[in-house]
């Protein structure tokens, strides 16, 4: 099946390049930001990082969920939902709602005018709400790609 091979190759891809780039903004980018002078110096440097990176979030979640789903299937595998040994499965389509709905939703809509206007008042509780927020969701991602390439590759916990 070449187009489950070229698939999952884009769903790689897709998962390299955005959960990367949230395990460099978690990891380098804030711990670096944090060694600035001030917190309104943190916050107007993470927002330029995150608007740049922002893009290629919301294009790699969605060619990673497109993607996944593509492969889903091709490989009639909807029942695997139902399986408990696949639990990885529902660990991915959970993560990948998390970002997705962040990504589109809550951060344009509700989330960034609220950091706006924390960061205003308490510029230091904004930026340590960036890096919780970061840190919950670079976990949470971790732990579904331990699970989805260990169970993958037939390393089921059931």
């Amino acid at each position: 099946m070449i187009g489950l091979e070229i698939g999952r190759i884009i769903h790689i891809l897709g998962v390299v390049f955005w959960i990367g780039g949230v395990a460099m903004i978690t990891t380098i980018i804030l711990p670096a930001i944090k060694k600035f002078k001030s917190a309104e110096e943190r916050v107007e440097f993470f927002e330029k990082v995150e608007r740049r990176f922002k893009i290629q979030a919301r294009v790699t979640t969605m060619v990673t969920g497109l993607s996944g789903f593509y492969m889903i299937s091709k490989l009639h595998a909807w029942s695997w939902f139902l399986d408990a040994s696949y639990w990885w499965m529902w660990a991915m389509v959970i993560v990948w709602l998390i970002f997705t709905v962040m990504l589109f939703i809550i951060e344009p809509f509700i989330l960034k005018n609220k950091l706006i206007e924390k960061a205003k008042t308490d510029p230091e509780g904004a930026f340590k709400k960036i890096q919780t927020m970061h840190a919950h969701l670079l976990w949470i991602s971790l732990l579904t790609i331990i699970g989805a390439v260990a169970g993958a590759h037939g390393w089921l916990f059931f």
